[in-house]
């Protein structure tokens, strides 16, 4: 396990060991037991430029069962960490665009399966590329690892429509307020397309990117605190977006910066809540 990065404003966050700053990482690139991993929206943009020593996970084809609207299953997660050649000790650090959308997804997925030690660079790939650090076309290649085959826990962190029917959690919406009050979408979805637009009822509307700098960076915890400040730390707080990824990055900064106690992630979304039959919607 790699040291804690002990960059000054993480300090004041419930888990400041979560992030990682870009100084830090760029001292410590290619040390034994530092894995480095790129997770995009735009899977190719691994392809014209990324962070020296970085692996790519495609959160489509890596993460996603291509059979089953869910995660990869245990067998699946195994041998993917096999394949990139991670081990169970690596301290792993997950980044990537639209500031770390996808990259906090793939933190949350590594977080079902326990993996001890993961943790999200600050700012992701645009802050990196603004400070015009240092990328590389180089694609590694680590030798084959032995991860063991681990059940996922999704009790703690993720929730599935049956019980989204009768929670009694507070509920977020972390979509844009247009699409939270009914607009659909205007032009092509990369998520698809649902046949209703609104939101689940009871719902309050927290954009996701309320947490974020323009650079992408997360805010300082005196912000984070008013931002999120109608949201009570010790009940229990239901995150979704369209697909997850929002939710997941709001998962994290609850969870992490703020120290949330319970927090979990619908991650079927309004993808399933807004096609489903009978179920109900506000606007």
């Amino acid at each position: 396990m790699a040291e804690f990065d002990p960059h000054p404003p993480f300090q004041e966050y419930a888990h400041p060991e979560r992030l990682v700053s870009a100084p830090w990482l760029s001292a410590r690139l290619g040390t034994k037991g530092l894995r480095v991993i790129e997770v995009d929206e735009d899977s190719l943009l691994y392809d014209i430029g990324h962070i020296p020593t970085a692996s790519r996970i495609n959160f489509q084809t890596e993460l996603l069962d291509p059979l089953t609207r869910d995660v990869v299953d245990a067998a699946s997660f195994s041998q993917l960490m096999r394949d990139k050649g991670i081990k169970r000790e690596d301290t792993v650090v997950i980044y990537g665009d639209k500031a770390n959308w996808w990259a906090a997804y793939a933190l949350w997925v590594f977080e079902l399966y326990g993996h001890p030690d993961v943790r999200l660079l600050d700012g992701g790939r645009d802050a990196w590329v603004t400070e015009e650090r240092d990328t590389s076309f180089m694609v590694p290649d680590f030798p084959e690892s032995d991860y063991p085959e681990v059940e996922r826990d999704d009790a703690t962190s993720r929730v599935f429509v049956d019980q989204m029917r009768e929670t009694a959690a507070k509920l977020v919406d972390t979509r844009t307020p247009e699409e939270y009050g009914g607009e659909p979408s205007t032009g092509e979805s990369a998520y698809g397309t649902t046949m209703r637009h609104g939101h689940i009822p009871g719902a309050a509307n927290l954009e996701w990117d309320r947490s974020v700098y323009p650079n992408g960076c997360f805010r300082a915890l005196s912000e984070l605190s008013v931002n999120y400040g109608n949201l009570e730390p010790e009940t229990e707080t239901i995150l979704y977006s369209h697909v997850g990824a929002q939710a997941a990055h709001t998962w994290f900064v609850l969870t992490f910066l703020l120290g949330f106690k319970s927090t979990k992630v619908y991650d079927g979304s309004w993808a399933e809540w807004g096609n489903m039959v009978r179920m109900p919607i506000e606007k």
